[in-house]
């Protein structure tokens, strides 16, 4: 019979319905004393589970079926108790029978939270993960067409967790705030002075979630796009994202979705970074709605808007307290202290900017006196200069100065960052293909990220890992990002353009529209001698292209946020010979088509090539051969397959020498392409987050070289191919994720090689073949409790096997 009613209460009434049942049958049937008894305990240590079953279920809405069964076995549970209540002392057949009746009762509810309970958990929290990457996760589910992967959360992330200055700047906005009157106000201040943060708090505080039942929270930067920001408000309300007809359009019905929102309760829409001459922009958010609020964060005042509230600069105090956090070890070690008067006139120089005292006082982290002085007389050095962003880039630039001259690659890689657009998370992966050419830093990453990590140690960068054992994988650094405050860019950038143009290392040019820097329109061009080139153009570029000559550029990075339906790739590219590295990212909201991949063929060095989010169908159409092509990664990509299925020559010869292939959130790639497997050169094959791939092709025994071998979170790879037993230089698998995996290969025994295995979320994973023994020597195995349960009656066989069970940590940072 089917229920008419499945859902958290559904589940929580009939449990304690059978609880109960079985609580006074056991009073009073005491022919089944000792059953009722045994099963009453049972019920009670399953009672736990049963709550968290029902929590996991209501918040993640999900369907009835994962309950029906559970909920069947305990209504026919009670039935069951019902019955025994009834039955006679002196029917000694029917106390047998129902005695066994009983058991089986048990049993089934033992079964089902050991077994089915357990991989339901595990695929929701699975499910938890991948909509945590909601930038980049298809909520069709939700309504929402696919086509709209990447349009990002309008949740503030968490704010710092040290912060001064913001406990009487806090109080007056949520007074504001909760008061009637004026709907929308300005938080202004110079950059760098905490108006982020204090927002991020604000919608992190206790009592304004609790005051407004919706916050949303939108970055808007300079280059913004107000209907992308407007079909991301849409998105984040659950709600059907509108195909716009123009700007107009999409103001009126945002409108009438706050309206219908607020009738659920009050809305805050918290707008930051918005800058200077975006007065049109926000005079689409002049609405007269009761109950919601608009707080804009920006370095302008806009009194047309709404009233100003100017946050100040920190206090001598709280400057101070700020500073020793940044520069002082708790532990007071360090090469000597410096003195309280050193102290205090570097926090006076740094004039109460948050960002400045963070900035220099990380720089001066564990350094002898001599290194503080120094950098006091670099600050000392601008002190005649009176604009305040420009007091605060003298600050900034004193911490680049304090990297010596061994630190030299340190300082190069700060500048490359300026390459990436502002606001937006830049890949770990993207630099490391930069770096591994520009500077000749190691091609697996290592060096790159050791770079990374010190440049955040100084607090010039932020580093967000988003999974918690990436670190723990050889050269996976699919899941690490950069983010970095536009104040920092912007030093980066003004740093690269002090040479004349001609001799610049770095040419980066932000294009608005189809304005072209004046040189460039020029016949007679300057001769350019720049290494690293990056251009980012808005949705009003035309994909019209002038001609430029870049006889001396290694690496292009193109940056673009298209309408149009398509996006060419420049012919200049053609003249480019020298050219190693191509990063190609859309920045839009939906993929755009990339076309013109003939040009590819006219460059002889190109080794790494990564695109993001673009549809391919033309890759392969032309007959060109990238020969010294050694890695290829396509990130939220579409048409994959269409792609190579049409190649006009055979893959193997198109791509002779690549090494290394990353596929990370193709979300239409159904299966991968049969050629890949004759890429006899191939050491790492990575394919992560595809949810549509379903299996490995079987020829994938052919490739003799693979070293890493990752697929990880592809939801619906239900078996790992047999002919795996013959990758005998396979070091690395990573299976992590795929929730229907049900067992390994039986030859997997024969991968010799092998010596990690990540094995994690991998509910339906029921046994180990025997042929594991023959894995001598596998040294770490990185798995959930119930997979190394598996493992357990292995490891005595296994002298040199480490089981590592790491705790799951869920990081919102980067979003």
């Amino acid at each position: 019979m089917a229920l008419e009613l499945v859902g958290g209460a559904a589940l929580g009434a009939v449990f304690e319905k059978l609880l109960a049942a079985v609580v006074d049958a056991s009073n009073k049937a005491t022919q089944f004393e000792s059953s009722l008894k045994k099963l009453e305990e049972t019920l009670k240590s399953i009672n736990p589970s049963i709550l968290e079953m029902k929590r996991m279920n209501d918040q993640l809405d999900r369907p009835k079926e994962d309950m029906e069964k559970l909920i069947q076995i305990l209504k026919d549970g009670e039935k069951l108790i019902h019955k025994c209540s009834k039955v006679s002392c002196c029917s000694y057949f029917k106390k047998w029978r129902y005695a066994n009746k009983i058991e089986a009762l048990e049993d089934s509810l033992l079964k089902f939270f050991q077994v089915e309970l357990q991989a339901q958990l595990s695929r929701n929290n699975m499910q938890i993960l991948v909509l945590l990457k909601s930038n980049r996760f298809s909520w069709s589910n939700r309504g929402v067409s696919v086509k709209y992967e990447s349009l990002g959360s309008c949740e503030a992330t968490d704010p710092p967790d040290f912060m001064v200055g913001l406990d009487v700047p806090l109080k007056e906005l949520k007074r504001w705030l909760f008061t009637d009157g004026e709907s929308r106000i300005v938080v202004s201040a110079p950059g760098g002075c905490g108006k982020t943060t204090l927002a991020k708090r604000l919608c992190h505080d206790q009592q304004v979630k609790e005051y407004f039942q919706h916050i949303f929270y939108v970055t808007v930067s300079k280059a913004f796009n107000l209907i992308g920001i407007i079909k991301k408000l849409f998105w984040h309300s659950d709600e059907q994202v509108p195909g716009f007809q123009n700007e107009e359009d999409a103001v009126n019905q945002l409108e009438l979705m706050l309206k219908r929102k607020v009738e659920s309760g009050r809305i805050l829409l918290v707008l930051d970074d918005v800058w200077s001459g975006s007065e049109s922009f926000l005079t689409k958010f002049n609405f007269q709605i009761s109950g919601c609020k608009v707080l804009i964060t920006s370095r302008n005042e806009f009194p047309k808007f709404g009233s100003t509230y100017n946050l100040k600069l920190l206090s001598e105090e709280d400057a101070k307290t700020l500073f020793r956090h940044s520069a002082i070890p708790e532990d007071g070690s360090g090469s000597s202290m410096p003195g309280e008067d050193l102290v205090n006139t570097i926090v006076r120089r740094c004039k109460g900017f948050p960002l400045a005292l963070e900035v220099v006082g990380r720089s001066l982290h564990g350094h002898p006196v001599e290194i503080w002085r120094s950098t006091l007389m670099k600050l000392s050095e601008g002190e005649s200069i009176v604009n305040s962003e420009d007091e605060l880039r003298n600050c900034l630039q004193s911490s680049l100065d304090a990297l010596d001259d061994k630190d030299i690659m340190l300082k190069e890689c700060f500048m490359d960052l300026g390459s990436f657009p502002e606001d937006q998370k830049i890949p770990a992966t993207a630099l490391i293909d930069m770096w591994a050419e520009l500077h000749k830093l190691d091609k697996d990453g290592i060096y790159a990220i050791s770079n990374l990590q010190r440049l955040c140690s100084r607090n010039l960068l932020n580093l967000v890992v988003t999974r918690n054992d990436a670190n723990e994988i050889d050269w996976c650094y699919n899941d690490a990002f950069v983010m970095q405050h536009d104040l920092l860019r912007d030093l980066a950038i003004y740093q690269s353009n002090q040479e004349p143009i001609e001799k610049r290392k770095r040419l980066i040019m932000d294009l608005t529209g189809n304005r072209l820097p004046e040189w460039w329109t020029k016949e007679n061009q300057p001769q350019l001698s720049a290494r690293l080139v990056s251009i980012s153009t808005d949705e009003m570029f035309s994909s019209s292209w002038c001609n430029m000559q870049l006889p001396e550029a290694e690496a292009l990075i193109l940056n673009f946020n298209q309408t149009e339906n398509k996006y060419e790739l420049p012919e200049f590219m053609k003249q480019m010979d020298k050219l190693k590295v191509l990063v190609v990212t859309n920045y839009g909201f939906c993929a755009v088509e990339l076309t013109n991949f003939s040009v590819l063929g006219s460059l002889p060095n190109l080794k790494r090539i990564r695109l993001e989010q673009v549809s391919i169908p033309t890759l392969c159409n032309t007959s060109m051969e990238l020969k010294n092509l050694e890695k290829l990664s396509l990130v939220m990509c579409h048409k994959i397959g269409q792609a190579f299925a049409s190649s006009t020559i055979q893959i193997p010869e198109m791509l002779p020498n690549l090494r290394e292939i990353n596929i990370d959130y193709c979300n239409d790639l159904v299966e991968l392409p049969e050629g890949f497997c004759d890429l006899v050169q191939l050491n790492k094959l990575s394919i992560s987050n595809c949810h549509k791939l379903s299996a490995l092709p079987e020829g994938i025994g052919k490739l003799a070289n693979l070293d890493v071998l990752r697929v990880s979170a592809c939801t619906l790879v239900s078996k790992l191919p047999d002919s795996m037993g013959s990758l005998h230089k396979l070091r690395v698998l990573d299976i992590t994720g795929c929730l229907r995996v049900r067992k390994m290969p039986k030859q997997i025994g024969e991968l010799r090689g092998l010596r990690e295995l990540h094995m994690r979320r991998c509910p339906g994973l029921r046994e180990l073949p025997p042929s594991v023994t023959l894995l001598v020597d596998l040294e770490r195995v990185i798995c959930d409790e119930e997979t190394a349960q598996l493992w357990e009656c292995f490891t005595h066989l296994l002298p040199n096997l480490t089981l590592s069970v790491p705790e799951e940590i869920i990081n919102l940072n980067w979003l």
